[in-house]
């Protein structure tokens, strides 16, 4: 018997059927309803033949599933009702019983943690193995001189090591967000029923154990209208995908023929179909172009949760798609990046080049006159000055005359031009944390530590 008279709308039943999204959930779902029978029977709620009914029949589900051949029905509107339908269909009115004492609400709640708890956990495990490929990388290229740059225009020389090390030290803090993520996620919500608890005394804290839980949500309604644990893997995924992006900007440069500084294999490239000579940077392209499909999933979730009343709302049946999505796009997105740096090769001589430019060491200059007691802010108009000197006569600061710059400032002499060689420029820099060749040592020995390397 129904409480209702009429049967669903159609449409109303296309909009309610989750089943193609949360199909992805179907181990989560068998393996928490094993550990919920076993503490019921543990508890004398059911029998201990209902129990291994009940598992056998799960055991089945679990076979089908993983095979390919689980018979799902057109009236199969998710896959939590799907499992319990099927465990019914093979153990009888035992399998009636898997459904005691909890309700789909916790239920959801569970198999999203669950599957949020482990997916968190493997994409730190992603974002540490390509912090230790740029690692690797930097170290193969130590000294390479690489112009860095502010504004997109050519600032100050560092090593190209330098700059890679930024991106391991982002990808570091990636790995514990999504190890935050992960104990987030890690209490039970199952045993919550609805949302005030059930009437059966049951044993959420061996429920939690069968299933590696830190332990139990303490609130009832918390724990079916908690989404936090999905939003903070989500929030993960947006970072290390904005930090991706910023990475694959970098490569679609680097590999352009204006700068030339490095090359894609042709296993991380693609050509052109009207073209023949292309050879294009794809794979950075999309680690851009990706980061804001993940933002979004991050945003739409934030828009699902506000304002949404205590406790479980149909709303947050939008919940998985938004995470499921991020989560394989971060993952496909972390390999292919792992892949094409592991693969890639810089062009050093071209790179050097463009950090021979002398107009790079204006901060040099300007840093010598402060040394002999010039306040850096007529230090930074004097070398202003010299630099417009150039600009203006086509010539580089090398070429300007001791008396060009004399007349600039008396406390420039002839040391000024041993400041115009590059490795002066590269291991001035020597403040904790900078480009100078020991430090860089020191950040990879601390990154590597770090890593547990």
């Amino acid at each position: 018997m129904s409480r209702f008279s009429e049967p669903q709308d159609p449409l109303f039943q296309a909009l309610d059927r989750s089943l193609e999204i949360d199909r992805r959930l179907w181990p989560y779902d068998v393996a928490q309803s094993r550990a919920h029978a076993t503490m019921l029977a543990s508890r004398g709620i059911i029998g201990d033949d209902d129990r291994e009914a009940i598992i056998s029949a799960l055991d089945t589900v679990e076979q089908e599933l993983a095979s390919g051949r689980f018979p799902f029905r057109d009236d199969d509107v998710d896959i939590h009702m799907a499992i319990e339908r099927r465990v019914t269909e093979i153990a009888g009115r035992s399998g009636g019983k898997i459904h005691t004492g909890r309700s789909r609400n916790d239920q959801v709640a569970t198999d999203l943690a669950l599957y949020a708890r482990d997916h968190a956990v493997r994409l730190a495990d992603q974002v540490e193995t390509l912090a230790r490929t740029l690692i690797d990388v930097a170290e193969a290229h130590i000294d390479w001189a690489l112009p860095g740059y502010t504004h997109l225009q050519r600032a100050q020389p560092v090593y190209l090591s330098h700059h890679l090390l930024a991106y391991v030290w982002m990808l570091v803090r990636d790995r514990e967000r999504f190890r935050f993520a992960a104990r987030q996620a890690d209490v039970l919500p199952l045993g919550a029923g609805a949302l005030a608890g059930v009437n059966f005394d049951t044993d959420r804290p061996m429920v939690a154990r069968e299933l590696g839980f830190a332990g139990v949500v303490p609130n009832s309604i918390d724990a079916v209208s908690n989404r936090d644990f999905a939003l903070d893997l989500l929030q993960a995924c947006a970072v290390v995908s904005t930090h991706l992006s910023r990475l694959g900007a970098e490569i679609v440069q680097w590999s352009s023929q204006e700068f030339g500084f490095m090359e894609l294999s042709d296993a991380w490239s693609s050509g052109s179909s009207l073209m023949p000579q292309k050879k294009n940077p794809d794979c950075g392209e999309l680690l851009r172009g990706k980061a804001p499909r993940v933002v979004g999933h991050l945003a739409a979730l934030h828009g699902v949760m506000h304002a949404l009343p205590l406790t479980y709302n149909k709303d947050l049946q939008e919940d998985k798609e938004h995470v499921f999505d991020a989560v394989d796009t971060v993952t496909v997105c972390l390999d292919a990046a792992n892949g094409m740096l592991s693969t890639c090769s810089f062009k050093r001589e071209r790179m050097a080049e463009a950090a021979s430019d002398e107009n790079i060491a204006a901060t040099d200059i300007a840093d010598f006159l402060v040394k002999r007691g010039l306040p850096f802010r007529e230090a930074h108009g004097v070398v202003a000055g010299l630099v417009r000197i150039c600009a203006e006569s086509g010539r580089k600061l090398s070429q300007l005359s001791i008396d060009e710059y004399q007349a600039q400032s008396e406390l420039l002499d002839q040391d000024v031009y041993g400041l115009l060689e590059q490795s002066s420029w590269l291991e001035s820099k020597i403040s904790l944390g900078g480009t100078a060749l020991p430090r860089v040592q020191e950040q990879l020995a601390q990154a590597r530590a770090v890593l547990d390397l």
